[in-house]
């Protein structure tokens, strides 16, 4: 039974009806999240990271963690991975991601990190050893570095920036 419907199917529920809010709110579904940060050069590539935790290559970002929204995970994820503190841009890609992999559902947010240069990577440090490099490549360099899924995300991510829009996807495809 949902809070709104009764036993009998009734429109107007009665206090005895409905649903204790702990109980409703248990049984809705949870999504895993994650956040990542698009920044690319004059030349249209696309900054990767190298993680030092497994062997495909990622953008700048991460998990978001329990009471954090995602735009607060992309900006925390850029301060433990690369030590910046910089104002993140709009909202380029929603993607929904099937289970995979041992691992739940869940969205992946990724938003504008503007514009960079080969200057902003000179010297830069990796506060906490998650990260072994970075270093620009075009979408199809990329694709032997990323995982399908991440390939095909940024694409997307850079369709939308030339487009203006916030583009809705599922697996990597636009859907919206």
């Amino acid at each position: 039974m949902v809070p709104w419907v009764t036993e009998s199917g009734s429109a107007v529920p009665s206090a005895t009806d409905v649903l204790p809010v702990e109980q409703y709110v248990a049984g809705l579904a949870r999504k895993r999240m994650a956040a990542g940060v698009l920044f690319r050069d004059s030349a249209g590539r696309v900054l990767l990271v190298e993680p030092s935790y497994k062997a495909n290559w990622e953008i700048p970002g991460g998990a978001v963690e329990a009471d954090e929204s995602p735009w607060a995970a992309a900006t925390r994820e850029l301060a433990e991975e690369l030590g910046w503190d910089r104002p993140l841009g709009r909202l380029l890609v929603v993607d929904y991601v099937r289970p995979q992999d041992s691992r739940p559902e869940g969205v992946v947010f990724v938003f504008d990190g503007g514009m960079l240069d080969e200057t902003d990577l000179v010297g830069m440090v990796f506060p906490d050893a998650e990260i072994l490099s970075a270093g620009f490549h075009t979408v199809q360099e990329a694709r032997g570095r990323v995982k399908p899924l991440l390939a095909d995300r940024l694409a997307v991510a850079l369709r939308a920036v030339d487009q203006g829009v916030t583009l809705l996807c599922e697996q990597g495809r636009c859907v919206a």
